[in-house]
């Protein structure tokens, strides 16, 4: 039985989502009322997948999101909010988010979402040797896609989880076109215009990370996509 955090502090909602989800999800959910108590709890047990309130007493879901993500770098997590502003998405993404769902919502939407995550994480343990690959060399860098970090001599760059997808997927095309459509479905699932502009957010990072190198540069292929040049 999958294991899922939620943390959620209207607890008339957060009842509502957990014995839904229990009953026809069939997962074992713990509910939390509060962002500390979100993080007790993360710390004492192991989940599958957390789904965290951003709006909350103690600490936000952000902040709890960031919190989990140095203890777990690789824990599905789903941001659940009121909020609709760009900044908000992007923030979410950047913390390492896997999805984000807007209240109010449906119930069941909530768990087709959960049900997706669920799918995408066993398709992904299942991949080639390929797919997997997770130490790259890029020129005078290198990239540990496992830990998330980006050395060079003595510098230590820790990347956000799309950051490291987005890279590892640029490695994996290295001096060949990786398209924006194979990029977005692969990391996002969906190739829509929001989640265009935060993957083009996330490239001018990695570009940044790795300008001390004049040997390596992401470009844009006009029409086609991205191409990570290494000389």
């Amino acid at each position: 039985m999958k294991k899922i955090l939620l943390v959620e502090d209207d607890p008339n909602l957060g009842l509502l989502l957990q014995d839904y989800l229990q009953l026809k999800g069939k997962f074992d959910v713990v509910l939390c009322t509060d962002g500390e108590e979100g993080l007790r709890a993360f710390n004492k047990q192991n989940f599958d997948l957390c789904i965290l309130d951003v709006m909350m007493p103690k600490k936000d879901g952000f902040t709890l999101g960031k919190d989990i993500r140095k203890i777990n770098a690789h824990v599905p997590m789903i941001f659940a909010t009121a909020k609709t502003m760009l900044e908000d998405k992007s923030a979410a993404y950047d913390l390492g988010g896997d999805d984000y769902i807007t209240k109010p919502f449906r119930i069941e939407e909530l768990l087709l979402r959960i049900n997706a995550m669920f799918k995408r994480v066993a398709n992904k343990s299942g991949q080639n040797d390929e797919a997997t690959e997770s130490q790259f060399s890029i020129g005078k860098y290198n990239f540990d896609y496992t830990t998330q970090i980006i050395t060079r001599e003595d510098q230590i760059q820790k990347l956000s989880t799309k950051e490291a997808e987005l890279l590892r997927l640029l490695c994996l095309k290295k001096n060949t076109v990786l398209t924006r459509e194979e990029a977005l479905l692969t990391i996002w699932h969906d190739d829509n215009y929001f989640n265009g502009r935060s993957m083009d957010v996330f490239l001018s990072k990695l570009r940044k990370y790795l300008r001390e190198d004049p040997a390596v540069e992401i470009i844009n292929v006009h029409g086609k996509g991205y191409k990570l040049l290494v000389s």
